[in-house]
């Protein structure tokens, strides 16, 4: 062990090996360092030997992803570091992927680039015989991605019934295959019961639809798979199954083996799809790549992402097998990242068949994999905001999109979170971010040096010599110039106050920001206050923006009408690929000039006219502050109930629907699943659906413990502070500790990361640490005795079974946050019994976490004396909540989970 100063200068100066070298200056109270010969990151090396496979990013993460036993301590981790760096070597000299000749050209480009692994890396790669077939970078990956084939629709699904008995067999033969013969009553019920929504509904608008809770252990998802893979066999395709986190897309895949045994089958049969955001573009990587090549963006990311492009699955950059951390190891200006916001089309800048990687594209890939799967994997997100966009153009006659066609029969995994997906999917937000975006996709990058594509670019040259269409499109380029424009957010609140907005946007945004400080507090994440009664300089700079965002949407229109025309009269002479790069390009004119636009003047024509509330929907203003100060403002509008378009746009077209979860129901309600049926639009059919529970079969009683503790001042940070502490050193780690404000979270992890280090138990912390949250918690699943800070996202993220994770720590009692928002739907749904029901369903949730396995123990803690017991009311049954003091507790704890030493 070395002492702190030592290792600083070590680190600095080098040579010195580390896994994530951000993370171990922000541990050594550095800033995060560049690249340098003498500081080599094993993370890199794994990323260039092992592309697209799994490791959490430390040293226990990638020594576990190699077989090796997990090092605990800090001499162990070390010696796992070396050793993993000489497996790595090892496995690259005896069988690189995907060729030798592949992989030396890229180790040599990036040599070339300084990388302080490249001379070991080409040695390794040299020491069999190579040949000389690659005489680029290796960075052209582009030109070696295989083409995807289209093939005929596959029609319509059809409506073939099939038995309750049918599905338990079903279910029976995947958990033949997938190896697991345990008797799980539970489980066959589910399968069985949940074959109802797959049965023929009756009547148009009258989907049959189910609720169903499965407690944790159940196995609900193989429950429903059953079902799910008769009816498509049989009718497909396809059923959606739709979560809302990104973990569990990759879960529901892989238990989708049990179905699909063979992988090249299973990846025909068994698609995740998420949205083109989240796919690599191929044209944004090249371009960047080039421009790597030519010193203005990270060249080693960049070869990096290249070998990875190369392995990868579906190309999916978040969530999928990219690894998210691989940014992050060095500091790198965020424009020069080889990372996702860099690498995939956030903008809506597609050509489509216009594009030279058109026959690669890994969106082109996914959308048509999905035609023909009998099972789409998707998220909540993707699944709304699509059917929203497609009722829409629905309604006017136009052309849907072919995916979306198919939702049929629905399954709505971690169906809690379906009001807020919901929430989201239909709401709207005229914000200085949103509006500088409308302004980059119609002009493009306007000089910046940037990669970016405006509509010109996009469109000029499928105009033709159609001169109203050219008209429409100079008009629009000429009236988008009253957007944002570069450098607004810094007129529109500078630091010194003096704002200087341009245009009609810029103003209407500072005077939001006038009303938004005239009424309202601020907190540590910003404002916000009612859109009305508006003051005069709000409703004048109202009137004259939506006036620049109705010049806008006409021209918009008029192009659009032009497309379409194109599309009717050369029908007969349009080739297939033109004619799908012009449905792309109007389904991105459709979206803004149809749905957004539209959506902003009529928010601010109801501040204009300081109309009344509509009862239907909340508006009001907010702004985000960034290290104290004010970075945008925006006019917001939400459905009070968003189950209403939910219903419209999805539910109700729908033949079948299930939406399922651990925690649906509400025992302290007279009817449990009352609320369950108003989030989920089931309140709004004509019949009240089919529900289900079950209660999870582990023994709660005997593997858990819950506690509120009653003598800690949860507004005193020190003292929260010195209770965490305690009660992970208690634990001896697998700690999670939740808080409900930022603030106080990194003010805790400040006070107890040291003291935790002394005792070997390393703490990892959100909004702290230099990594997205899947990231920590797989570092958090991998280190069987580290700890974790976090919030709602990792309340909602956190799946990890074993003795990882055996402790979890409410700073407080987590009631939804009273905003404008929260304080309508509390009228609308129930008052102080909503509030109830928010936090006691964020309770449960949490709690389930604790337990995922028969064998697993786990103690929750409430640090929270005022907690009233109401809310653990939705524990699962056996558990008692005990209020004990602090040092009650840890006695409890240590007697229950043993001493850390056992």
């Amino acid at each position: 062990m070395i002492r702190a100063p030592e290792a600083r200068d070590l680190f600095e100066h080098g040579p010195v090996l580390v896994a994530h070298a951000s993370m171990t200056a922000k541990r050594l109270g550095l800033h995060a360092p560049g690249r340098s010969p003498g500081l080599f990151d094993a993370l890199e090396l794994f990323a260039f030997t092992r592309p697209a496979r799994f490791c959490a990013p430390s040293a226990a993460g990638m020594a576990l992803a190699l077989g090796l036993p997990e090092p605990k301590g800090a001499a162990a981790q070390a010696g796992a570091l070396l050793e993993t760096c000489r497996l790595l070597l090892a496995e690259l000299a005896a069988s690189p992927e995907p060729s030798r000749e592949e992989a030396l050209a890229v180790a040599e480009t990036l040599a070339r680039a300084g990388w302080a692994w490249g001379p070991a890396v080409v040695a390794a790669l040299r020491s069999a015989p190579v040949g000389n077939q690659f005489r680029t970078s290796g960075l052209d990956v582009w030109s070696r991605i295989a083409e995807w084939e289209d093939s005929a629709p596959p029609g319509e699904a059809t409506s073939k019934p099939f038995t309750p008995e049918q599905s338990s067999a079903r279910l029976a033969e995947l958990l033949q295959r997938a190896g697991l013969d345990e008797a799980r009553p539970a489980q066959s019920e589910f399968a069985a019961e949940a074959a109802f929504a797959f049965q023929p509904r009756e009547r148009e608008g009258e989907p049959r639809m189910m609720l169903a809770e499965a407690g944790t252990g159940i196995g609900k998802t193989l429950g429903y798979l059953a079902p799910a893979s008769l009816w498509a066999e049989a009718n497909g395709p396809a059923v959606w199954v739709s979560t809302y986190t990104r973990a569990l897309q990759r879960q529901i895949e892989r238990e989708s083996h049990a179905i699909y045994p063979d992988p090249k089958v299973r990846a025909k049969k068994a698609v995740v799809r998420k949205g083109r955001e989240n796919y690599l573009c191929l044209l944004n990587f090249q371009d960047v790549a080039n421009t790597a090549q030519m010193g203005g963006a990270d060249l080693i990311g960049m070869g990096l992402a290249a070998r990875w492009a190369r392995a990868t699955r579906d190309g999916d950059m978040t969530g999928g097998d990219f690894p998210a951390w691989l940014p992050t190891l060095f500091a790198v200006p965020p424009a020069a990242q080889a990372s996702a916001a860099n690498l995939v089309d956030r903008r809506g800048e597609c050509i489509h068949a216009g594009c030279s990687h058109y026959r690669t594209c890994f969106v082109e890939k996914a959308i048509r994999g999905s035609r023909k799967a009998d099972l789409v994997i998707a998220n909540h997100a993707l699944v709304l905001t699509q059917a929203a966009f497609d009722g829409a153009r629905a309604a006017r006659g136009s052309k849907g999109d072919e995916e979306t066609t198919q939702l049929k029969r629905i399954v709505f995994d971690e169906g809690h979170h379906l009001f807020d997906a919901a929430d989201a999917a239909f709401s709207a937000a005229l914000s200085g971010a949103e509006s500088a975006e409308m302004r980059r996709w119609i002009r493009g990058p306007e000089g910046r040096g940037r990669r970016g594509r405006g509509l010109e670019a996009r469109l000029m040259d499928m105009l033709g010599d159609r001169e109203d269409a050219r008209r429409a499109l100079t008009d629009t380029l000429n009236a988008a110039a009253a957007l944002p424009g570069e450098g607004w957010s810094g007129r529109i609140a500078p630091p010194n106050g003096e704002v200087n907005p341009i245009g009609p946007i810029e103003s209407f945004l500072v005077a939001m920001i006038e009303q938004l400080r005239a009424r309202s507090a601020a907190s540590e994440i910003g404002m916000e206050c009612a859109a009305r009664p508006a003051l005069d300089l709000v409703r004048v700079t109202a009137r004259d923006a939506a006036v620049a965002l109705a010049k806008i949407e006409a021209p918009l229109l008029a192009l659009a009408r032009c497309l379409e025309d194109l599309l009717d009269d050369e029908a007969a002479q349009i080739v297939t690929s033109d004619r799908g790069r012009i449905e792309g390009a109007l389904r991105g004119l459709d979206r803004r000039c149809r749905m957004t636009l539209p959506a902003w003047r009529s928010m601010l024509q109801a501040i204009d006219e300081n109309s009344e509330d509509d009862p239907d929907f909340v508006d009001w203003f907010d702004a985000t502050f960034l290290y104290g100060r004010v970075v945008d403002a925006a006019c917001r509008r939400h459905w009070v109930d968003p189950t209403e378009p939910l219903t419209n746009a999805v539910i109700a077209p729908a033949h079948g629907v299930l939406v399922t979860s651990a925690t649906l129901s509400d025992s302290a309600l007279d009817d449990p699943f009352a609320l369950a049926e108003m989030r989920t639009g089931a309140a709004r059919l004509p019949d009240r659906p089919k529900t289900l529970k079950l209660a999870s079969p582990f023994d709660y009683a005997a593997n858990s413990r819950a506690y509120v503790v009653t003598d800690v001042g949860r507004d005193d940070p020190r003292q929260v502070a010195a209770a965490m502490r305690e009660l992970f050193l208690a634990a001896g780690g697998g700690g999670v500790g939740l808080f409900t404000a930022i603030r106080r979270l990194r003010a805790v992890h400040e006070r107890i990361a040291a003291p935790l280090a002394d005792k070997g138990l390393a703490l990892y912390a959100q909004h702290v640490d230099p990594l997205e949250v899947g990231a920590l918690v797989d570092i958090f699943r991998a280190e069987q005795d580290s700890c974790l800070l976090g919030t709602d996202a990792v309340r909602d993220g956190v799946d990890v079974p074993g003795r990882s994770l055996r402790l979890l720590v409410f700073d407080r009692v987590p009631w939804p946050r009273p905003d404008i928002l929260h304080k309508a739907r509390r009228v609308r749904f129930g008052g102080k019994t909503y509030d109830d029901s928010v936090a006691r369903n964020r309770i449960s949730q949490a709690f389930g976490r604790l337990i995922r396995r028969a064998d697993d123990k786990g103690v929750f803690v409430m640090l929270d004396a005022s907690s009233p017991s109401r809310l653990f009311t939705g524990l699962p049954e056996g558990v008692r909540v005990d209020r004990l003091g602090l040092v009650e507790t840890i006695e409890a704890i240590t007697e229950f989970l043993g001493t850390p030493e056992s």
